[in-house]
């Protein structure tokens, strides 16, 4: 894929967006206090999380996109807010007072995590009403969507923003969240993981089933497609044509955080791009490899993905 194809792709991601944030410590005793280590915090860093590192996945490849959520008017909201705007992210971010922004803090020593907390609430009615209307603003400009649902609220109308998106002949793609996916019904793909899949569709026995399980969820929510995303087992697509087996690349497993991130952004660019949906679902899997093998929410580069050979 050549960075002029990359550069045609036009994504606009919706959903939850969220800072992560780091702290890096050394731990070398326990607490007098109590039987907890002591983390000296030597180093802080802020990344951009959720919906957010969705975008920034896609952009790193070279893809015109556009982010478009909300976040509070607080200092989470305006860092994330400076982050996007050190990236080639063309950022659709609302500030609402009274809104706290999804923050993810995570103290990490020796390159594990040692305790992770979060903080977040919900977005009110009236905003998401806002965010629906510039929503369908943005789709004419696209020609690929990317829900990204992390359960924050932020995708209240997503029934309605996938039948926009088709009726404007817009690819929608969405990574799910929870055990109902008929609102996600007519969407061109979603990308649940092993676990996510096993929750609505049931735990399923070998590969056989597999397909037969996701056929079936298929058929019944009407998309075209649905990637079934299983780890150090690889990446199983169903659609109309049958099942495609991906097997996972030779890999050094360090952070899977953000991995579903890298490979949702990477399909709808691979398909924006004009790749076809096997080749995008093997693109896909390469970059999992690749992005596991970092710490935290990251992406990855074209030269990663198709290095000079």
């Amino acid at each position: 894929m050549t960075p002029e194809q990359l550069a045609r792709a036009r994504v606009l991601v919706v959903g939850d967006v969220m800072l992560d944030r780091y702290w890096f410590s050394a731990v070398d005793r326990i607490s007098p206090e109590a039987p907890v280590p002591v983390a000296l915090v030597q180093r802080e860093q802020d990344r951009l999380g959720g919906a957010a590192n969705v975008a920034l996945n896609a952009a790193t490849l070279g893809a015109q996109t556009t982010l478009l959520s909300v976040v509070g008017a607080d200092d989470s909201g305006r860092r994330l807010a400076h982050l996007v705007a050190d990236t080639p992210i063309r950022g659709a971010l609302r500030q609402v007072p009274g809104l706290r922004t999804t923050l993810k803090l995570r103290v990490v020593a020796r390159q594990q995590q040692l305790l992770r907390m979060d903080f977040e609430s919900t977005p009110d009615h009236e905003v998401l009403a806002e965010l629906l209307e510039r929503y369908e603003q943005e789709l004419p400009l696209h020609d690929v969507v990317l829900l990204s649902d992390y359960g924050k609220g932020g995708l209240a109308h997503v029934a309605r923003m996938i039948e926009l998106a088709r009726q404007h002949g817009r690819r929608v793609l969405v990574d799910p969240k929870g055990r109902d996916w008929s609102r996600y019904r007519g969407a061109t793909l979603i990308t649940p993981n092993r676990a996510e899949f096993a929750l609505v569709a049931g735990d399923f026995a070998d590969d056989a089933d597999l397909e037969h399980r996701a056929e079936e969820l298929r058929q019944r929510l009407e998309l075209d497609a649905l990637l079934v995303t299983r780890a150090e087992d690889g990446m199983t697509l169903i659609d109309a044509s049958g099942a495609l087996h991906v097997a996972a690349q030779a890999m050094e497993v360090f952070d899977v955080s953000g991995a579903g991130d890298t490979v949702i952004a990477t399909l709808a660019v691979m398909l924006g791009a004009g790749a076809t949906l096997a080749d995008a679902v093997r693109t896909a899997n390469r970059a999992a490899g690749i992005v596991v093998g970092k710490l935290g929410t990251a992406a990855i580069t074209p030269a990663e993905l198709w290095p000079q050979s």
